[in-house]
């Protein structure tokens, strides 16, 4: 077609007007291509079953993470060759918030010494009500620049339960050099939250219990939810009940389930999903599910989520959200 265009009489204010538009646009394409929304799907995470590390145990490029907050639970039985690093050792202040991620740097530095490369494969697991301890780090891994990654389903309870065999053994392994290659695709700013309100092709999610999501419980300074945004709370994705306690926290409901609990909020696999909580870590679990399970190209985090949201001026929304 510029061809065409070429051989024409290019002198003709309409055809170089045309020929400046086609450009332009051709130009403009790659520009879309490396947009934001269009998250990077290089990386995978996948939720696997406690017989598979015995399936994987001979790889000697695979690294086992239990990141359980407590490590007296370490100590007293986990994975072979697992390395304990809790949850919370990622995150603390930045001069400005509280619990915000570490810089690249220092995430380097942490998964360094946890004995992880870049080229690593990781599985991390946690247990009980903390399954959301090993999704955060299973993000943090995405987000550094790990390629192949797994969370055990069910936790430690499910990989115990299932009679395969547990140590009180701490590895030796050495320390690594970890080359961070920061992904920025896979999250959100507070400035980019400001640009996404009221559009009708963003779906933000929060996943937080319904009385904080509603404002009913008074812990910041402003209570509620982005204005729009849908409440799923994080449990409806396990198979444990909050009312009772009971069941794993940690073992997902099947991917049918899920899909239902997302369809009655208008969740589609064409939205641009964010999803935003309290701290960025409940956050995980359902990016997770949505991105690397249930394959939806657009979801991201929005790290700073209701800290950081609470003490903008940016609109907020109080009671139920307003599904029809």
């Amino acid at each position: 077609m510029i061809r065409k265009l070429l051989r024409l009489r290019l002198k003709k204010p309409k055809v170089l007007a045309v020929l400046a538009a086609l450009l332009v646009s051709l130009i403009a394409i790659p520009a879309f291509s490396g947009s934001p929304l269009m998250a990077s799907q290089s990386a995978t995470i996948q939720f696997v079953s406690p017989d598979w590390l015995a399936k994987n145990s001979s790889d000697r490029n695979l690294r086992v993470l239990d990141v359980r907050i407590n490590p007296l639970e370490y100590f007293a039985g986990h994975l072979p060759n697992a390395v304990h690093i809790a949850d919370n050792t990622f995150r603390g202040p930045n001069g400005l918030l509280p619990v915000q991620y570490w810089n690249t740097s220092k995430l380097g530095q942490l998964f360094s010494q946890a004995g992880v490369s870049s080229n690593s494969r990781v599985l991390v697991y946690s247990d009980g009500r903390d399954v959301l301890g090993a999704t955060m780090v299973a993000y943090l891994l995405e987000r550094s620049g790990v390629k192949d990654i797994a969370v055990l389903d069910g936790g430690f309870a499910a990989y115990k339960a299932s009679g395969q065999p547990v140590t009180q053994e701490f590895p030796k392994y050495q320390l690594t050099r970890f080359t961070v290659q920061d992904n920025p695709l896979i999250r959100v700013t507070l400035a980019d939250v400001r640009g996404f309100l009221n559009q009708p092709t963003v779906k933000f999610i929060d996943p937080r219990p319904p009385k904080l999501f509603s404002g009913e419980e008074k812990i910041w300074t402003r209570n509620g939810h982005i204005p729009g945004a849908r409440n799923i709370p994080w449990v409806s994705f396990t198979t444990g009940n909050p009312a009772t306690s009971e069941g794993n926290f940690h073992k997902l409901k099947s991917l049918d389930e899920i899909k239902q609990i997302l369809a009655s909020k208008k969740i589609t696999p064409a939205d641009n999903v964010i999803v935003s909580c309290s701290t960025g870590r409940e956050a995980t679990l359902q990016y997770v599910v949505l991105k690397h399970l249930l394959k939806y190209p657009k979801v991201r985090v929005y790290e700073g989520s209701w800290t950081e949201y609470s003490q903008s001026d940016l609109p907020v929304e109080t009671g139920a959200d307003k599904v029809a």
